[in-house]
């Protein structure tokens, strides 16, 4: 067979995230270039290598085989990058960085930070869920993951490096805005604007309110944290979100923090990776400046301090 390493990855990416769209997305491509590197590739092989179940595809036997061995070469080959890259020194090289959709709130200001002391450094970022963070762990994808708690069913290394309180919000106009020491139950009588099943803060809000046999009210389900502030400035519930999504909203009084007992939830920032993974120079540089930076450029806030808010030390 006369197999390119383009049309081995290109396959790899859409046997991985079982789409052509999410695999052109991700490698920076056409959906047409990427279905005819496929065709190619079944084309030398000589068996086709997906099938397709409605709009859904999925591997064939060969597709399976051909994936395992795929992924294999796909690791030596990032791992011979890595090594010649360590031999340039920290000063270049490539790094691959997903994070959690709310460690996007202050991800910018961690990045552009970076790249200013290492501006040889090639830097790619995939703001995603956490379902999808755990499915790129899974499959060693990428070099880092900036996230909440980190994942029990993936080996991974793990390091608190910054706070992640969450609060509870309401609009400024809601009857427990200005309340003191709002107990628990009270909070039982409101709906809640939940975030999406599986979801960190989802599950610790659900988590908090079960070991105290506390039943909430659930209201609309949303994905995005826009989403959610927005529903309850609008008077639909109130919700529970991450600090670190508040800075707008409280200098501009759109929503204000409840005084609940036993809030703010004490949470932290993690940055993730796969055990085992050696660490290219950039990924070790990329690892001590989070752990050593990241408070000074990332923790919450005037806006916060300014609304009577003191957020926990780690």
């Amino acid at each position: 067979m006369n197999v390119s390493l383009r049309q081995l990855r290109v396959f790899e990416a859409v046997a991985r995230l079982s789409s052509y769209t999410r695999a052109a997305a991700e490698l920076h491509l056409t959906q047409p270039a990427v279905s005819m590197q496929v065709r190619q590739l079944e084309e030398e092989v000589g068996l086709p290598l997906f099938e397709k179940l409605g709009k859904h595809i999925r591997l064939t036997e060969a597709g399976r085989e051909l994936f395992h061995y795929s992924r294999s070469i796909d690791r030596s080959l990032r791992e011979m990058e890595e090594v010649v890259e360590s031999l340039k020194g920290v000063s270049r090289g490539r790094l691959s960085i997903a994070v959690a959709s709310t460690v996007n709130y202050f991800a910018p200001r961690l990045l552009a930070a970076f790249h200013q002391r290492y501006p040889g450094i090639s830097l790619r970022l995939d703001v995603t869920n956490r379902e999808r963070l755990v499915h790129q762990l899974q499959a060693n994808a990428v070099d880092m993951v900036l996230m909440g708690q980190p994942p029990q069913s993936v080996e991974v290394e793990s390091e608190a490096f910054m706070d992640n309180p969450l609060v509870v919000i309401a609009p400024p106009e809601h009857p427990l805005a200005g309340a003191q020491s709002i107990g628990i139950q009270r909070l039982a009588e409101e709906v809640f604007v939940m975030r999406e099943s599986g979801s960190g803060t989802r599950q610790a809000m659900e988590r908090f309110f079960g070991e105290r046999g506390v039943t909430i009210r659930h209201g609309m389900q949303m994905t995005r944290n826009e989403a959610i502030k927005q529903a309850v400035r609008a008077g639909l519930g109130l919700s529970v979100v991450s600090l670190h999504t508040l800075e707008l909203e409280l200098e501009t009084r759109r929503l204000v923090i409840l005084d609940v007992a036993g809030f703010p939830l004490a949470r932290q920032w993690h940055l993730v990776y796969r055990r085992g993974r050696r660490l290219s120079p950039a990924a070790q540089a990329f690892r001590q400046f989070v752990l050593e930076e990241a408070r000074g450029l990332a923790e919450p806030l005037p806006a916060v301090r300014s609304a009577g808010f003191q957020s926990p030390s780690v």
